[in-house]
């Protein structure tokens, strides 16, 4: 049986550290600040990030150079025969494919899964990699497993301001204007590779419970019903821990005998949405 490394990037909201406690090798993502060079939990922590986001520094996404992804992969190939590598949504980044070309120089060694995931539950699939690993299968046999189960997962995101939307150019200054005075509260959903618009909320309470109602219907009309056997609640966020602890013990309530905990949304995701931002996802139970 051949050793199996499960390789994924800062995305994935698994910190360095929680890396080195589960056995997950995670690539940290750069950063442009203000030209200045930034990794993301290496030299560069949640708080410092919103600090200059909120200061109205220029924050730009980047990838992980092709160098940095294939030193990393070459040292783990000293200790493993194998590597699953499971990178952001490629919908939402050019990392996927970048990975799936810079893989084809090892020779089947290293595995590239494109099962549209991020945050928590790019997470879960990094948790579930490790699973199936140690159920002795090979790195092939999991990308496929992880890849058939890609649309079992679903994220609503309720943003807390439309500034960095529009900053980012994806919605026009007019929308952002209009949606500020109203004191809109935009619900954006991931559903496979892409982030759309889902719905408007008034307030927040109006937004919470779009986004419970939204994951209760996917839960019992796609995964099988909203059973803890069945289905992972998560909960993630941006810069705001407190609210969403809040948000968590409503959940509960709503969905008796679910264990849910916040995760912070990765620092990719943050530059784009704001602070403020509260998100549910599921993801259905990998059952191979």
């Amino acid at each position: 049986m051949g050793k199996v490394a499960v390789v994924t990037d800062s995305n994935s909201g698994i910190t360095q550290a929680q890396g080195t406690e589960l056995g997950i090798f995670v690539l940290p993502m750069p950063f442009m600040i203000d030209e200045e060079q930034f990794f993301e939990d290496v030299n560069l922590t949640q708080e410092q990030f919103y600090e200059k986001l909120e200061a109205g520094a220029n924050v730009v996404t980047s990838q992980p150079s092709p160098e940095a992804v294939m030193n990393l992969w070459k040292e783990i190939l000293t200790d493993y025969d194998e590597i699953v590598h499971i990178p952001m949504s490629s919908g939402l980044s050019g990392s996927c494919q970048s990975a799936m070309m810079l893989s084809e120089e090892f020779d089947g060694r290293v595995q590239v899964v494109n099962n549209q995931r991020i945050s928590v539950t790019q997470k879960q699939s990094c948790m579930d990699a490790l699973m199936l690993a140690g159920q002795g299968r090979n790195a092939a046999e999991i990308r496929e497993i992880l890849e058939n189960d890609k649309f079992n997962s679903s994220i609503y995101i309720m943003l807390d301001t439309l500034f960095y939307l529009k900053k980012g150019g994806r919605i026009t200054p007019a929308a952002a204007a209009i949606g500020t005075l109203l004191k809109l509260k935009p619900v954006l959903q991931i559903q496979g590779e892409k982030l759309d618009a889902f719905a408007k909320a008034r307030t927040t309470g109006q937004g919470k419970a779009l986004m419970v109602n939204a994951i209760r219907t996917d839960m019992e009309n796609r995964f099988g019903g909203a059973a803890p056997d069945n289905i992972y609640l998560q909960v993630a966020y941006t810069k705001n821990r407190e609210n969403a602890l809040h948000f968590c013990e409503e959940l509960k309530k709503e969905f008796p005998g679910f264990d849910v905990e916040p995760d912070p949304l990765s620092l990719s995701v943050s530059c784009h949405i704001g602070p403020g931002a509260l998100a549910v996802a599921c993801c259905k139970k990998l059952q191979p």
